[in-house]
């Protein structure tokens, strides 16, 4: 609190500061190297999450990021307490989340002497971070800190880093609190539309790429409008479902991995590209097969928030620097063709897409993950949130599971294990009202289950699917391709999942065949309590399409050939 003398310690300018720019929930681990802060949250309304491991703390920060489009926040403490958090880090840079992550630091008269758990966290992070930053003076708290939302929320998002010296945050000052930052919103010139509309005239193949972050409801309802007065085709790339209702006659499917041939040949063919938001990775690139680096042969329309990233990878025909926010509001007032060459063709490509994910495929065992999806995406509502990590069974999930709205979805495109729990954990403390499902592989929970003792010290019951085939599936998958019958530190011998939930105060049950989910899942609601079903999955079922066996035979066959 204020003194008499109107100043207030380190921490307390800080936590004011979160409070101004409207800050709900903050995600941390308690250390000694931010004490100050922590007794500044108490008498504050900022709610504090305390969770189990860095990493967890900073991917429900991250989480939040992704769904509000405003920062999520977390606290760690310094040297490992900051790697840990590095993760979700990570996730950010790649995903192009807001986040805040606030590090602990030693005092500023020990720096520079590897004093305990000391780090540089500008050199530390400066290759994984859009800022990284320490404060030295309390005083300039509201600047540095008005600066992170910033600089963390504008251009192409992403994290931001700021180191806190301890003995700063108990040194008092006099400073006014910044004003809340406000995104800063990207228009489209009247040119380039204009341009951009002469490229649809002229065009017979157009197909619409959509991806990235700065997305919000309304852009993806005015983007809709734009996709229907065209006709335009829209898929959506890797883990950005969410950006387009799946049942909208204008969306083609998923570009991410394992696509559906037909979309795949459909993009292939294009004689115009328009890539909204995203980058155009590793993964809805085909690992940077589906166009020409540097110089796509096809016309490439490219839309992007940061103005860094058009030109970087592929070099567009046309280049527009604005946020999928501002581009679709334009872009939905834009006059179509007087006849619609490709009309034929979008229709064709929703077919497809249905034909691609009506049915599940069959796979070895008893439990088919794919029936297990099409089962939720009819019994859940579009306001559901699915979250998952990394590994072969999220593939079921692109492939099945129908999006319908914008923030349904929330997962890594950076590909990184042990998101889902604690993503999970995140957004169910955002929306209490909201049903949030995390789908995990048994390898990807354990490496942040103990984030469900979060969820329920602080009842949030989130519902966690843990498909269980005993190994690391994908790194399996690509062992059996390139070394056949040659099987090193993959298999996994794992827990009672269901004696894990139980023992934290949770719910758990089994599913040994595909008919028993629907009263396990009817058993988690009805208990009120975080819960975890347990799938036994057949290891044989490696991807919705292909078993383990069939690409070690291939693999054999092509060794021998």
């Amino acid at each position: 609190m204020r003194a008499n003398d109107g100043t207030r310690t380190g921490g307390e300018i800080l936590v004011d500061q979160l409070v101004a720019q409207d800050v709900k929930q903050v995600f941390c681990v308690p250390g000694e190297s931010y004490l100050a802060a922590l007794d500044a949250f108490h008498d504050r309304s900022i709610e504090v999450i305390v969770c189990r491991h860095e990493s967890g703390a900073a991917c429900m920060a991250e989480a939040v990021g992704k769904s509000t489009g405003r920062p999520g926040v977390c606290f760690v403490t310094r040297g490992p307490g900051a790697t840990n958090a590095s993760a979700g880090i990570h996730i950010a840079m790649q995903d192009s989340t807001p986040m805040i992550v606030f590090v602990g630091q030693v005092g500023r008269e020990m720096r520079d002497r590897e004093a305990f758990q000391e780090l540089d966290y500008r050199a530390v992070f400066g290759t994984m971070a859009k800022w990284a930053t320490e404060i030295d003076d309390p005083a300039r708290i509201p600047e540095i800190v008005s600066r992170a939302f910033y600089t963390a929320m504008n251009g192409r998002p992403g994290p931001v880093v700021i180191a806190l010296p301890e003995d700063m945050l108990i040194e008092r000052a006099s400073v006014a609190d910044a004003a809340k930052s406000e995104q800063v919103e990207l228009w489209p010139g009247l040119t380039d539309m204009s341009r951009l509309q002469k490229m649809l005239w002229a065009a017979e193949r157009p197909v619409v790429l959509i991806g990235g972050s700065r997305w919000s409801q309304s852009a993806c309802d005015a983007l809709m409008r734009f996709a229907e007065r065209f006709a335009l085709p829209v898929a959506t790339t890797f883990r950005r479902g969410h950006l387009f209702d799946a049942l909208h006659p204008c969306y083609a499917g998923d570009l991410g991995i394992g696509p559906n041939p037909k979309l795949l040949a459909r993009v292939k063919a294009a004689d115009l590209v328009l890539l909204i938001g995203g980058r155009l990775g590793e993964m809805p690139s085909q690992s940077y097969t589906l166009f020409d680096i540097p110089t796509p042969q096809t016309k490439f329309v490219h839309v992007h928030p940061g103005s860094e990233e058009l030109g970087r990878v592929y070099h567009p025909t046309l280049a527009i620097n604005a946020a999928p926010t501002a581009f679709c509001s334009v872009a939905e007032g834009l006059q179509p063709p007087n006849e619609i060459k490709w009309r034929a063709g979008t229709e064709t490509a929703h077919t497809d897409y249905l034909a691609w994910t009506g049915t599940a495929t069959k796979v070895p065992g008893a439990v088919n993950l794919g029936e297990i999806m099409t089962w939720l995406r009819d019994e859940l509502g579009p306001d559901a949130i699915i979250t998952n990590g990394a590994g072969n069974y999220s593939g079921w999930i692109h492939r099945f599971y129908r999006f319908r709205k914008f923030g349904a979805h929330i997962a890594p495109t950076s590909g990184s294990m042990g998101y889902g729990v604690p993503a999970a954990v995140g957004l169910k403390a955002l929306y209490r009202n909201r049903s949030v499902i995390c789908v995990a592989g048994d390898g990807d929970f354990l490496m942040t289950g103990q984030e469900f003792a979060t969820a329920v010290q602080y009842d949030l019951p989130i519902i966690v699917i843990v498909a269980d085939n005993g190994m690391y599936g994908t790194i399996r998958m690509h062992q059996e391709r390139e070394y056949p019958g040659r099987i090193t530190a993959t298999a996994l011998r794992n827990p009672d999942f269901v004696g894990y939930a139980t023992a934290f105060g949770g719910y758990g049950a089994v599913v040994e065949k595909t008919a028993d989910f629907p009263a396990a899942y009817a058993g988690a609601l009805q208990s009120g309590k975080p819960s975890i079903i347990h799938l036994k999955v057949d290891p044989q079922a490696i991807t919705p399409a292909t078993t383990l066996d069939a690409i070690r035979e291939k693999a054999l066959g092509q060794a021998k050939g």
